[in-house]
């Protein structure tokens, strides 16, 4: 346990990463923000939740406690874009996905502030993942990292229409075994939709991890939001979760069984 997050162990070699389901906000950085800014709209929602099966089957499991809009735990530190050409949310960001201000005028964050949040919040969670993974891949001869992510289904800044169900992410093929890969795209998501390397290709941490000639295995999930909750009351509906968790948790064992099976 760490004050900017929570690591649960487990005995199995995956790793379930939440980046963005923190809630909390220091109270010096909340001060400055918009209403928009505290309310956090822009939360991987309900994702601890939602995984809580994974602890039953012995994954093991680190959230943040801060909200991405503190720092944005899944992006570089030096401010690299993850899409180039296309919009981006910055390392600390300073707009909501409807680009509303985050932070009251000319209260946004400096540089000296923004390298002070990678330090107090990035580096401790960077730092348990890789140790982590490592004491994994030690234990079991290869680790695996899932990225657990959601997003509403509609968010017009980043793509057009509604985005698939299921939208999975290895770098285009650099972070995970093919093997991995095609184990997930082969399961069964009726009736949901699914893509791999779509809009969404993995974030800087599956890139960063994912080093499969290692014996280090990453990949992303995006699932969109309208799966499990109500997007626009922003609350969590356990009639529709209770119908994706079984195609979560079938995704999970097949993470399990790569990492366990294959050395």
């Amino acid at each position: 346990m760490s004050e900017s997050y929570s690591l649960v162990k487990g005995s199995v070699p995956l790793l379930i990463s939440m980046p963005h389901n923190g809630q909390a906000l220091p109270e010096d950085i909340a001060q400055v923000m918009t209403d928009k800014g505290r309310e956090v709209a822009d939360t991987d929602w309900y994702m601890d939740r939602l995984y809580a099966f994974a602890r039953e089957l012995g994954v093991y499991l680190i959230t943040p406690k801060y909200n991405r809009y503190v720092i944005d735990l899944n992006r570089d530190p030096n401010g690299v874009d993850l899409y180039p050409g296309a919009n981006n949310t910055e390392l600390c960001p300073t707009t909501a996905f409807d680009l509303s201000p985050l932070y009251q005028a000319g209260c946004e964050p400096t540089a000296e502030q923004i390298s002070q949040r990678v330090k107090q919040y990035w580096q401790p969670y960077h730092d348990a993942l890789a140790t982590t993974l490592e004491q994994i891949k030690a234990e079991f001869g290869q680790a695996v990292l899932l990225e657990a992510h959601s997003i509403r289904s509609q968010v017009p800044r980043f793509f057009q229409g509604q985005l698939p169900d299921f939208n999975f992410g290895n770098a285009d093929g650099k972070s995970c075994a093919p093997e991995l890969m095609s184990a997930l795209a082969n399961l069964d998501y009726a009736p949901y939709s699914m893509v791999c390397n779509g809009r969404f290709k993995g974030g800087y941490i599956t890139r960063a991890f994912g080093q499969p000639t290692s014996n280090f295995h990453a990949v992303q999930l995006e699932l969109s939001q309208r799966t499990y909750m109500n997007e626009q009351a922003m609350t969590y509906d356990e009639a529709l979760a209770q119908q994706v968790q079984p195609k979560l948790a079938a995704l999970v064992q097949t993470l399990i069984a790569f990492a366990t099976i294959t050395r």
